[in-house]
């Protein structure tokens, strides 16, 4: 059997990872962002309460049994 060469990083300029600099695992929701869930489906995203009462009226009338 023929011998494993290991070949050895070059030591160069060390990583400099911060955790500002890395992605987080999942984003946090937006201040102010209102979602509309039917059956905790989401259904859309409103900037506003008056906004996504709205839609859910305009649901409630297009679906009623929902």
């Amino acid at each position: 059997m023929a011998p494993r060469v290991i070949k050895l990083r070059e030591q160069g300029e060390p990583r400099q990872d911060t955790e500002a600099e890395l992605p987080p695992q999942r984003k946090s929701p937006a201040v102010g962002r209102y979602l509309l869930q039917v059956d905790r489906q989401t259904k859309g995203s409103y900037g506003t309460a008056q906004a996504a009462e709205a839609a859910g009226i305009l649901i409630k009338k297009n679906y009623p049994k929902v």
